[in-house]
């Protein structure tokens, strides 16, 4: 087996382990009913479930984005190719290794999180690419790292015998009230909270989205 060494100068090493992944227990215990949680994926909080717990987003890559610009600046000034040039490539790696590594360590440690205490997870189907397209957010959702954690909590569902539910990009989350069901509207993103106009409750756009992501299941437009 040949290590494999990375653009920062590190080496890393695969094992394959055949051991079986025990199951996990039910998350209510056996006989009661299953545990669902709808969660929410954005920018401001990272995640946000319909218990109305909020998980804050590190910005691994806004952290060190600072750092970096100035790794890069000063490779920028040295000759290509040159011994000087060759170990500032490896600072300028060392630190995009970095926020990657902080970024998975965070999420598997959040999915774990997620698929050992609920038996039923949903999640939107967010468009990332398209998402993208708007410069002044671009950065912001490509570092969230949104399809990294869907991929994760689809492996661990396998593994854990658990169910992920992804709800359609047009599943109204943000536009229906988790209280009546009223469908109120597009609202614009900068709008974090809103009253609805049909039974008067006042809702945290986030949390009010995974509630509505948490009972999915029963709305048509959804998948598995």
């Amino acid at each position: 087996m040949r290590p494999v060494k990375n653009a920062a100068g590190q080496y890393h090493v695969c094992f394959v382990c055949t051991e079986e992944v025990k199951l996990l227990p039910r998350a209510d215990g056996e006989g009661g009913d299953l545990e669902f949680v709808g969660v929410d994926l954005g920018i401001e909080s990272l995640a946000v479930l319909s218990t109305g717990e909020k998980v804050g987003n590190p910005r691994w890559f806004e952290n060190e984005y600072d750092r970096l610009r100035r790794e890069q600046q000063k490779l920028s000034r040295k000759e290509k190719g040159s011994n000087n040039w060759e170990r500032q490539r490896k600072r300028v790696a060392k630190v995009h290794q970095r926020i990657q590594d902080r970024r998975k360590d965070f999420i598997e440690k959040l999915t774990t999180r997620l698929v050992e205490n609920f038996d039923v997870i949903v999640v939107e189907d967010l468009s990332v690419k398209n998402m993208q397209q708007n410069g002044n957010l671009a950065r912001h959702i490509g570092g969230a790292g949104w399809n990294q954690i869907v991929r994760r909590l689809r492996d661990k569902r396998k593994w854990y015998s658990r169910t992920l539910v992804i709800a359609d990009k047009w599943f109204p989350s943000s536009q229906r009230c988790s209280e009546c069901g009223y469908v109120d509207g597009k609202k614009p993103l900068g709008r974090r909270s809103w009253t609805c106009s049909e039974c008067g409750q006042h809702h945290d756009r986030d949390v009010n989205a995974a509630k509505n992501l948490s009972r999915a299941l029963a709305d048509p437009n959804s998948s598995t």
